[in-house]
């Protein structure tokens, strides 16, 4: 089965994190997400990132820091979810090849609907939130 590889970014501003939502027609559509897409041929996934977020929100970022990679098969793929902390350099995010956005703290993400490859990312975050 192909493998995807997808790089997603961790967008933290003052506590909260901007989640996205996959607009109608799209794989997975409805659902939230954190934005990122599908890594092209001889591309990096910091570059991958970089152009996704451009193109999806109109911004940049600073230096994408690696924090977990997810493997997850769906029935019709096999998705390798590169995920990074990152935070807006320049640029406000707007919602351009998605349905919409949000900055939510770790604590409301379990009021959005996630594909099921995101949820030990939100489980992270969450424990993250909580620590002393």
């Amino acid at each position: 089965m192909k493998v995807v590889e997808v790089a997603a970014g961790l967008i933290l501003h003052e506590g909260r994190y901007l989640i996205a939502k996959r607009k109608e027609g799209v794989h997975l559509a409805g659902f939230w997400e954190f934005p990122g897409g599908k890594r092209e041929p001889g591309e990096t996934l910091e570059e991958c990132l970089r152009r996704e977020l451009f193109e999806e929100l109109s911004i940049r970022i600073d230096l994408p820091i690696p924090f977990r990679i997810i493997r997850h098969a769906y029935a019709e793929k096999t998705v390798e979810l590169h995920f990074f902390r990152c935070r807006i350099e320049a640029g406000l995010a707007a919602p351009i090849e998605c349905a919409e956005i949000r900055w939510v703290y770790p604590r409301e993400m379990a009021g959005y609907r996630f594909p099921p490859a995101d949820r030990p990312i939100i489980e992270a975050l969450q424990l993250e939130g909580v620590a002393p």
